[in-house]
């Protein structure tokens, strides 16, 4: 059974108007300490913290892993 992602790329650039990579945020900013990541964006808080110093193409690699851990528990 293949799951989809709760937030993905593909959805992100579809909404989001300018140029670049959008970011994950979805406003709901909780850290599951288990996980260690928001509960809102899958990022760690290392990606949370670098993101505004990424290139698009490791913004892309940053949502590639959070697509993949919405898939993968304790991805």
């Amino acid at each position: 059974m293949s799951h989809e992602p709760l937030i993905n790329l593909r959805d992100a650039l579809a909404d989001h108007p300018g140029p670049g990579v959008p970011s994950p945020c979805v406003s709901i900013c909780e850290l599951d300490e288990k996980q260690g990541q928001c509960k809102g964006c899958y990022r760690s808080l290392q990606e949370i913290a670098a993101w505004g110093h990424l290139s698009d193409d490791d913004k892309r690699d940053v949502w590639r892993r959070i697509e993949a851990r919405q898939v993968t528990p304790g991805g």
